[in-house]
């Protein structure tokens, strides 16, 4: 009888807890012109108005925050200045006013969530800005997912760096060339280098491209065309590939040389750890691009760069950076501002598309003829004579009398590039 009795006690006593608890929760999110009488109200007011009630024992007794205690006393003695005191009531809440969200962003939301494998929170959030100019946080891209049973397997947690990486205080000093094979597409088990520069101190960008290989080719592509559109930095970080390097330290490579013609200095990293930022930066890429690729059904390396331009530009522009604070081309227009650039404008000479380009010697036979792509071209040169060979990364070809010379201008013997 005894141990029912304690037993039917300790139910009643977890009944009354519980109670109490579903009470507690339902007046904190009640509100308060629904809670207390506007008399009392207004008497809790009128005394922390007088000074006779702390603003401690005031929002114990109406039971808000201390910022709403004093945005209401400041309405309450508006109305008593106007001598409407007595008629003053605390406004009530609208609710949820926010627009619900348009279809072709909860379509974009299904879309980018629902491939395999799935895009990134804040890369979603990023294209819904992009596509549709509709701003998210991925906090709220990430709770949609959970309510659509879209969301991500919780991956572990990461040891955050001890320390912030060095940066170039001038912009334009140092840029970061990184060649990233790795397996872009999905559904293939292709593996393809994605060529991708970063601004070592403004993080920015100047571009990113996929290719079949590594080779001198894919970089006359990619670089020059990043320095007529942002301009030329002092130097270019690069690794030890023999693209770059070689082991007589007398000489250099084609695309050395290409750099040097046009006043640029390479700089050899000795690990990956010393280009920490741009392996960074593959890590960030490698999270966007699969998923967006996957789910735009894309598996072809020439309809793939096309967006990537687009999704290179966007973070440049609109994503603010973890560790700058700011969006890495407002970072390169503050300190252009400031004069801290080191960004040079790229030199207008005619030389420009023969030095970005594979230039082997030829030998000409009979006739003056050079095998030149699959037909054998004639050129007006004697035979037996040597020519310079200009292969162009857009496949054409093109015949040059002399080597690049800044003080002198081309001498074209032969080209199949369009005018």
């Amino acid at each position: 009888m005894q141990a029912a009795g304690r037993s039917d006690a300790r139910r009643k006593d977890g009944l009354r807890t519980r109670t109490a608890g579903s009470l507690l929760v339902f007046e904190k999110h009640q509100q308060l012109i629904h809670r207390h009488a506007p008399s009392f109200i207004r008497d809790v007011l009128d005394r922390f108005r007088q000074r006779t009630l702390t603003a401690d024992q005031a929002t114990d007794q109406l039971g808000i925050s201390p910022s709403r205690l004093y945005a209401l006393a400041t309405a309450y003695l508006h109305a008593c200045a106007k001598k409407q005191g007595l008629l003053w009531l605390p406004g009530r809440s609208g609710g949820n006013h926010a627009a619900p969200w348009p279809q072709p962003v909860l379509d974009l939301l299904a879309k980018r969530l629902n491939c395999s494998p799935p895009c990134p929170y804040s890369f979603v959030a990023s294209e819904a800005l992009r596509l549709h100019n509709f701003k998210l946080d991925r906090a709220q891209v990430r709770r949609w997912a959970l309510q659509n049973h879209l969301a991500h397997a919780v991956p572990p947690k990461k040891v955050p760096a001890a320390v912030r990486r060095w940066q170039r205080q001038r912009m334009g000093e140092l840029w970061q060339l990184e060649a990233s094979p790795h397996r872009w597409f999905p559904a293939s088990n292709r593996v393809s280098p994605r060529l991708n520069l970063l601004a070592d101190g403004s993080r920015l960008f100047p571009g990113s491209k996929l290719y079949e290989r590594e080779r001198r080719l894919a970089s006359f592509d990619c670089l020059p065309a990043a320095f007529l559109a942002h301009g030329r930095p002092r130097q270019l970080s690069v690794d030890y590939h023999s693209l770059f390097f070689t082991h007589d330290p007398n000489a250099l490579t084609q695309l050395g040389w290409a750099l040097k013609f046009y006043d640029i200095s390479l700089r050899y990293a000795p690990t990956p750890q010393a280009k920490g930022k741009v392996e960074r930066e593959h890590q960030f890429w490698q999270g966007r691009l699969p998923p967006c690729f996957a789910s735009e059904k894309i598996a072809e390396i020439e309809v793939a760069n096309p967006p990537i331009d687009a999704l290179r530009a966007h973070p440049n522009a609109q994503e603010v950076h973890r560790e700058l604070g700011q969006t890495p081309q407002r970072a390169g227009d503050q300190a252009w501002k400031e004069k801290r650039s080191a960004l040079r404008p790229t030199p207008r000479r005619p030389w420009w598309i023969y030095v970005w380009s594979v230039r082997p010697t030829l030998n000409l036979g009979p006739a003056g003829r050079g095998p030149i792509g699959t037909p054998r071209r004639r050129m007006e040169r004697p035979p037996g004579s040597r020519v310079g060979l200009c292969r162009h990364p857009d496949g054409h070809h093109s015949g040059r009398a002399a080597p690049p010379d800044p003080q002198q201008k081309p001498v074209l013997l032969f080209t199949n590039r369009p005018k």
